[in-house]
């Protein structure tokens, strides 16, 4: 039986390594995938694809909490409940009362004792009472459930309508957001790229042509000429 652990960061300014310290608290052996995509639906998650092709019933899968799951509580419940019912363990660190475990135990502790008397009437009273409350436990507990994906998903839709309104709130005052127009930023990467591409690339008197040059530094396609004509602009001002 394997462990996974699922860590997901929506942006690039977003560190994941918090979301691995947590995994690696429950399992130190838990086999940690992260992903930096952004997306609400499961089929854009290649890496959380990935998991949910090879994980078997037995397993446990780990998430920091609900949000790197889904975004969206419909769809969160639905994959709950189709990896519930493959037999997967789910543990959500934040929310620990939706763990699969709970949901189990809330099934596992449904009223199931026998009730018999001598009037038929009576007895079937009786066993409609007992499935009514056995109905009423597990619809509670898949309430739960629902009710932990739906908050997550409100949390989010609120923080980016307050990261929104500060955006808007410091453009009315007079605060500038984001880099000057024509500005550049530059980084220890972006210098020690530049750097390689003068040196490799035929234009600059180096051996490679351009595809060989981002392959052989690292970096893609886009990033490589833009670099380049940062590099050109510069020698010509110079």
């Amino acid at each position: 039986m394997n462990v996974y652990g699922y860590a997901r960061v929506s942006t690039g300014k977003q560190n994941i390594d918090r979301q691995v310290r947590n995994i690696q608290s429950v399992d130190r052996n838990a086999i940690v995938i992260k992903e930096t995509y952004t997306g609400r639906k499961f089929q854009g998650r290649k890496e959380l694809e990935k998991i949910l092709r090879c994980i078997k019933s037995g397993d446990t899968l780990i998430f920091d909490s609900v949000s790197r799951m889904s975004r969206d509580g419909e769809e969160g419940f639905a994959l709950y409940e189709a990896l519930y019912e493959k037999g997967v363990n789910l543990v959500f660190i934040k929310e620990p009362h939706i763990n699969t475990h709970t949901y189990k135990q809330a099934l596992d502790n449904k009223l199931s004792f026998a009730f018999e008397s001598e009037d038929a009437d009576t007895n079937e009273l009786m066993n409609d009472i007992i499935r009514a409350l056995n109905q009423y436990i597990l619809r509670l507990a898949q309430r739960q459930i629902q009710l932990a994906f739906t908050q997550s998903e409100k949390e989010i839709a609120l923080l980016h309508q307050q990261t929104k309104e500060g955006i808007i709130t410091a453009k009315l005052n007079g605060k500038r957001i984001g880099l000057p127009k024509g500005a550049k930023l530059i980084t220890k990467k972006s210098i020690e790229a530049k750097r390689k591409i003068k040196k490799y690339n035929r234009d600059f008197n180096g051996m490679l042509n351009n595809e060989e040059t981002w392959k052989q530094i690292g970096i893609s396609k886009m990033t490589f000429y833009k670099y380049k004509r940062e590099i050109l602009a510069q020698d010509e001002q110079s």
